[in-house]
């Protein structure tokens, strides 16, 4: 009978370990991964000012709608988040000098949520409206994601890093107009 209990037992052990592996996924405290997407080159704000040289062959030419800087939430982040509009119509976010930690099922997040630094912002970016540019495709580098067609600019205000999985912003950004 003592067999049985310890089997038993060591049986709902190893299932809730597998289970909390799987939903925690711990070893993504130590990975991290590198993206450098070809950004478009920003040539003028909204108001027309001069942010830099001529656009290269092989990054469009764009125009800067609204920027700002990463906040550390939940994960220690930082970097600069760029929404700009392209000659063709179409708009993109842009991560500049992205860096953040890795974790489960992170996310893009345009959100209608102001930023709040520290634990006050780490929960309120699906309080509001928002629509996922995608997965978050790297935790360092430059990353670029394309915007749906129906958002329209000014819709959304911020972006966010955000863990789907446990409902936590990474880190996020105000995106003040240019």
């Amino acid at each position: 009978m003592r067999k049985k209990v310890v089997l038993w037992g060591l049986a709902g052990a190893v299932i809730l370990g597998a289970f909390g592996l799987y939903w925690f996924q711990p070893w993504k405290l130590f990975t991290s991964k590198t993206v450098n997407d070809a950004a478009p080159v920003v040539v003028a704000t909204a108001t027309a000012t001069t942010t830099a040289t001529a656009p290269s062959a092989s990054a469009p030419a764009a125009t800067l709608i609204g920027q700002g800087t990463l906040v550390t939430h939940e994960h220690t982040t930082s970097g600069t988040a760029q929404l700009v509009s392209l000659p063709d119509g179409r708009m993109q976010l842009v991560l500049r000098d992205l860096a953040t930690s890795d974790g489960p099922d992170l996310r893009i997040w345009l959100t209608d949520q102001p930023v709040l630094p520290g634990r006050d912002g780490w929960h309120v970016f699906d309080d509001g409206k928002y629509v996922e540019l995608g997965r978050l495709k790297g935790t360092h580098g430059t990353q670029v994601y394309d915007v749906p067609a129906e958002v329209q600019a000014g819709q959304y205000t911020s972006v966010t890093i955000w863990c789907k999985r446990f409902a936590v912003s990474f880190g996020a950004a105000s995106l003040a107009a240019a």
